[in-house]
C-alpha cells in the first residue's frame, strides 16, 4: 500500500503519541519485533467495529506489556494522525522502547504508533489456497511477529497459489495468513473451530447473517472435509468477503450472490466515529 494525502505527506506517514514521528523514535520498533497491532479502514472519519479493535489493542497490551492505553488515548492518538482526513487506512501498533532483548521484564502502558496510508483495494475472489502445517505464535493476538506469515505467502505463491491456509498435525484448518476462514453450506457459515485470531471482520459479519438469511456456527473442521461444503470464502479488514476457489486439490464453485450476501452482513455494521 501507498499513500498521499492532500498535504503529499510520504508513502506510509507514521505517529508516535499523535505526533509525527522522528528516525530516532522509529529506532526500536524497527528492531525490537514485540507488540501487537490492529489495522483497519477509515470510512468518513468513522470505523466499522472500532470498539473490537479497541478491545482487542487493550487485551493484547495487558498481555504483552501489562497495563493499557486508555481508549480516550488510542482515539486521540488517530484523531492526531489523521489530522482532518476522512478516509485511510490506519494501522495502530503497541511497543515500549523499555522491552528488548536485554530487558524484557518492563511494565506499564506501551506507545502508541499509528500508520496512515490510502485505504487498499479489496481482494477480488476466485482465490487459491495452499494447505501448509502451522500455527501462529499465541494465534488470539494479532502481533507484529509476521516472519511466518510472510513466508508462507511466499512459499504458497512458489508453488503456484495465492496464499495459504494453516493446518495442523490432524488436518484440521484454522485461519489464513492474514485471513478467517469461512465455509458455507447450505444457508450455514461455518467457522473452524482452532487456535487462532478472532477477527474483527468476522465477527461483524457473524453478528449480522441473519438479515441475510443465513445462520452460523463453529465446528472442527479438517481437509477430508471440504466435500462437505458448497463454498469457502475469506475475511479480514480489508476484504470483508472474497470467493475462496479451491483449498489445495479441492475446487468450490463460485457463488457471487453468496458474497454479495456476506459484503452486506458486513456493511450492516454501522461504523462508529473516531
Amino acid at each position: 500500500m501507498t499513500a498521499a494525502d492532500e498535504e503529499e505527506r510520504l508513502p506510509g506517514s507514521v505517529y508516535i503519541e499523535g505526533a509525527p514521528a522522528t528516525a530516532d523514535g522509529l529506532v526500536h520498533p524497527a528492531l525490537v519485533g514485540y507488540g501487537a497491532y490492529s489495522s483497519f479502514r477509515v470510512e468518513d472519519g468513522a470505523v466499522r467495529g472500532l470498539e473490537l479493535h479497541l478491545k482487542r489493542l487493550a487485551g493484547a497490551a495487558t498481555e504483552l506489556f501489562g497495563a493499557t492505553p486508555s481508549d480516550a488515548r488510542f482515539r486521540e492518538s488517530m484523531r492526531r494522525a489523521l489530522d482532518g482526513r476522512m478516509e485511510a487506512w490506519l494501522r495502530v501498533s503497541l511497543f515500549s522502547p523499555d522491552i528488548g532483548h536485554r530487558s524484557p521484564s518492563w511494565i506499564g502502558e506501551p506507545r502508541v504508533m499509528i500508520g496512515v496510508f490510502d485505504p487498499p483495494a479489496p481482494l477480488a475472489g476466485g482465490i487459491r489456497v495452499q494447505p501448509q502445517l502451522h500455527q501462529r505464535f499465541l494465534p488470539h493476538i494479532k502481533h507484529v511477529a509476521t516472519l511466518d506469515l510472510i513466508r508462507a505467502r511466499r512459499a504458497a505463491r512458489a508453488a503456484g497459489f495465492d496464499d495459504a491456509l494453516f493446518v495442523d498435525g490432524q488436518g484440521k484448518v484454522s485461519e489464513g495468513t492474514l485471513w478467517n476462514l469461512g465455509l458455507v453450506t447450505g444457508d450455514t457459515v461455518v467457522w473452524p473451530q482452532a487456535p487462532m485470531l478472532d477477527g474483527v471482520t468476522r465477527r461483524l459479519i457473524d453478528a449480522n447473517l441473519a438479515g441475510q438469511g443465513l445462520r452460523s456456527e463453529r465446528a472442527e473442521v479438517r481437509l477430508e472435509d471440504l466435500s462437505q461444503f458448497d463454498a469457502a470464502f475469506l475475511c479480514n479488514s480489508a476484504t470483508p468477503a472474497a470467493s475462496i476457489a479451491a483449498i489445495g486439490d479441492h475446487v468450490f464453485a463460485e457463488r457471487p450472490e453468496l458474497i454479495a450476501r456476506l459484503n452486506a452482513a458486513w456493511t450492516a455494521a454501522m461504523p462508529e466515529p473516531i
